[in-house]
């Protein structure tokens, strides 16, 4: 059998034909030199392939580059980047390109539904494919009778409370790899001239497979009934909340989804979990996660650099290097300091948070694509392309979001604790207290007003727009803000 060559998204056994066949892993320095990802994000990476490489019949190579690595014929399941792609088919020694493992549905799945669609949605396309894989269904019909629970889910945090009252998610135990990773990556800072962003920190995420079952049973036994009903709220004194903290075992390989999603629906037929809590779950999973996937190969390679709305503004220097100290709005400078400290929050802070602040200001998408990619340790590209640059900033503008995600300080503050020991007001828009995200959604709304008169899920904030008496004084407002830290 020919050697499969693995890349370091694809390390799970599901990635390889047989148990035992032989399998190559590359270690490319020049990849860390490209960008400047984050310090934990680039431990993780190089972890997670050391220790794959302790497994039989598995054999790592260090090199500048992946051409010089591959010396010998192998095999290759489809990479997860149009240019490791691009490398593949220019590689004399990969005798074959095989189809792309790691999702729960194919590319073919994808076309066929999207096939005749002007707009594509996430609801239709999860309802499809969990017809095709029989996923939470009776017979023809969803369980529970509904597709959609989320009346049932995205509450806000507990009133008064702190922390969610869950099991925190079982500890990951570094090992003599990972301190070899540590004084490897502290040498290609201080001789080789190789930059992170982000601290250095204790290993959080899975590189194992083994790590990552281990969080898969915990999260599926202790953590997956309260996921449902708080899975979109915010508290600073808890990161985690109860969400599974496996998208980076699963963006490494680690994982299969179906799997995952199995685990999920085998706790609610045996009465484990609701079904309101698995349906959330299950639709990140086959959902979010599979429809990012294919967005990534089915729009053109140049929907990358979409920009419908012209935000044109570079990232300002505090956000792009993480500056959480430099930010005084609360939950802005809270969700700043969980990406530098760990390399990751969870998806509303992403989106209502990170994304939102962008939006109004009109950064370039295409950078706050990067800045994710680089700075998240589930971040890749095909991950943040459709992710941010259709989801979060609307640049597609509506290829594959029906509205924009903006929103001021109302929903933040409904969402989470920020908003009480913040030093701003959400309800304010014009003034020292007024809220960042209030002011820069009216702000927002004003500069885009024309593109966006066409939406009819805008016409109610447009027409609310019309009706403000200080907008003149709030537009001036948010420029003289500029890419000041709020």
């Amino acid at each position: 059998m020919t050697p499969r060559w693995l890349f370091a998204d694809q390390l799970g056994p599901h990635f390889l034909d047989a148990p035992g066949q032989e399998a190559l892993l590359v270690e490319s320095k020049a990849v860390f030199r490209r960008r400047a990802f984050h310090r934990q994000k680039a431990h993780l990476i190089l972890s997670a392939l050391r220790h794959r490489a302790q497994d039989d019949g598995v054999r790592l190579v260090r090199a500048e580059t992946y051409a010089e690595a591959i010396t010998q014929e192998v095999t290759v399941c489809h990479p997860t980047s149009r240019a490791a792609r691009g490398l593949v088919t220019r590689l004399p020694r990969v005798v074959e390109m095989l189809p792309p493992r790691g999702f729960v549905t194919t590319p073919a799945d994808f076309t066929a539904w999207a096939r005749g669609r002007d707009h594509l949605r996430m609801e239709d396309f999860y309802r499809d494919a969990r017809q095709r894989h029989g996923l939470l269904m009776n017979g023809d019909e969803p369980a529970g009778g509904k597709w959609n629970l989320d009346h049932d889910n995205r509450e806000p945090p507990p009133r008064n409370a702190t922390t969610l009252d869950v099991p925190e998610p079982p500890a990951v135990v570094e090992d003599e790899i990972d301190e070899q990773v540590r004084a490897d990556l502290d040498r290609w800072e201080r001789e080789d001239g190789i930059t992170f962003v982000g601290r250095d920190g204790p290993r959080l995420f899975p590189a194992t497979r083994h790590e990552a079952l281990v969080r898969l049973r915990h999260f599926v036994t202790h953590r997956l009934t309260p996921f449902g009903p708080y899975e979109d709220a915010m508290l600073a004194g808890d990161p985690w909340m109860s969400h599974s903290m496996l998208s980076a075992p699963l963006n490494l390989g680690l994982l299969d989804p179906l799997e995952v999603v199995e685990r999920a629906e085998e706790a609610y037929r045996e009465g484990k979990a609701p079904l309101a809590s698995v349906e959330g779950f299950v639709r990140q999973i086959v959902g979010w996660r599979d429809f990012i996937w294919h967005l990534y190969w089915y729009f053109e390679p140049g929907y990358r650099a979409s920009n419908e709305l012209r935000a044109r503004k570079e990232l300002p220097r505090w956000f792009a290097e993480l500056d959480a100290d430099a930010v005084e709005a609360r939950c802005l400078s809270d969700v700043l300091a969980g990406v530098r400290d760990r390399g990751w929050v969870h998806h509303i802070p992403r989106l209502m948070v990170l994304g939102n602040y962008a939006m109004q200001r009109g950064w370039r998408p295409g950078a706050m694509a990067d800045w994710f990619h680089r700075s998240f340790v589930d971040g890749y590209e095909w991950v943040m392309t459709a992710n941010v640059i259709g989801m979060s900033q609307f640049a597609d503008h509506g290829r594959m979001s029906s509205k924009p995600y903006a929103s001021g300080g109302a929903y933040i503050n409904r969402m989470s604790d920020y908003c009480g020991g913040c030093r701003y007001d959400p309800k304010v828009r014009v003034g020292d207290d007024a809220c960042p995200y209030t002011a820069g959604y009216w702000a927002f709304l004003a500069r885009n007003e024309q593109a966006l008169a066409g939406n009819h899920r805008m016409r109610q904030p447009l027409n609310g727009l019309r009706r403000l008496a200080d907008v003149e004084a709030l537009v001036e407002q948010e420029k003289a803000r500029g890419s000041r830290a709020p």
